[in-house]
């Protein structure tokens, strides 16, 4: 592989932005495309796809092959609660990385949380340096204004593929009002999934966390062309 084109894709990966390189096995020649520049591609179509799909391979022609290099889903839950305890090893099994964000010293303890990356800090401390973006997803799970309000903002604003809150229609609505006093726009308010999860009746925190991850992967693997996703 060329030596710019590997330090091209090289650097995407560090800053968890997708890309595909395009290889014609026939002559060799291999390109990379950049997702924030694939609707311009003449494979656009393909490789939007491709994009949400993660998976590589070979085009009908049998010729052209497509590398998909993804950053992998990330699922941040605000909040070290009993659907956390139940949603953590969900994710892992289902491949996502998954970190459980809480000031609360009380609750975010590694006895609880014995294998799941647990920062106990406050959120907006925590996203000075592990930013949220376009692969995240963000599960919102204190009932605590105070906790939840600025990851909430923080992933609507990177166009996370996934922002989930916790929450009766009635707590949803005095979210709406904060998040709109605070500049979020009417736009960006309606992509939080809330009350979050499908609605499958769930009632018991492990139902919960299923109805959530249910959710957040059809968020990751159906979101339309165009629209951000991990994949």
């Amino acid at each position: 592989m060329d030596a710019a084109i590997l330090s091209g894709l090289n650097a995407e990966r560090a800053a968890r932005r997708a890309a595909i390189l395009v290889t014609d096995t026939i002559d060799g020649h291999t390109r990379l495309v950049k997702k924030a520049e694939a609707a311009h591609d003449p494979l656009a179509e393909e490789l939007a796809r491709r994009f949400r799909s993660g998976r590589s391979g070979m085009l009908e022609d049998g010729r052209t092959f497509l590398t998909v290099s993804v950053p992998p889903a990330w699922l941040v839950m605000i909040g070290a609660v009993h659907i956390s305890q139940a949603l953590a090893p969900m994710a892992r099994m289902a491949g996502l990385d998954a970190t459980i964000i809480d000031p609360r010293t009380a609750f975010a303890t590694p006895e609880r949380f014995p294998d799941v990356e647990l920062i106990a800090e406050w959120p907006e401390e925590v996203l000075k340096t592990r930013p949220l973006d376009a692969y995240t997803a963000l599960a919102a799970l204190t009932h605590d204004p105070k906790i939840d309000d600025v990851p909430l903002t923080a992933a609507l604003e990177a166009g996370s593929f996934y922002v989930g809150a916790l929450g009766s229609r009635k707590t949803h609505a005095g979210r709406i009002e904060r998040l709109s006093g605070a500049g979020v726009g009417a736009d960006a308010l309606k992509r939080i999934h809330a009350p979050i999860g499908l609605d499958i009746g769930a009632a018991s925190p492990a139902e919960i966390a299923v109805a959530v991850l249910a959710e957040l992967i059809a968020a990751l693997r159906k979101a339309p062309a165009g629209e951000s996703g991990a994949a």
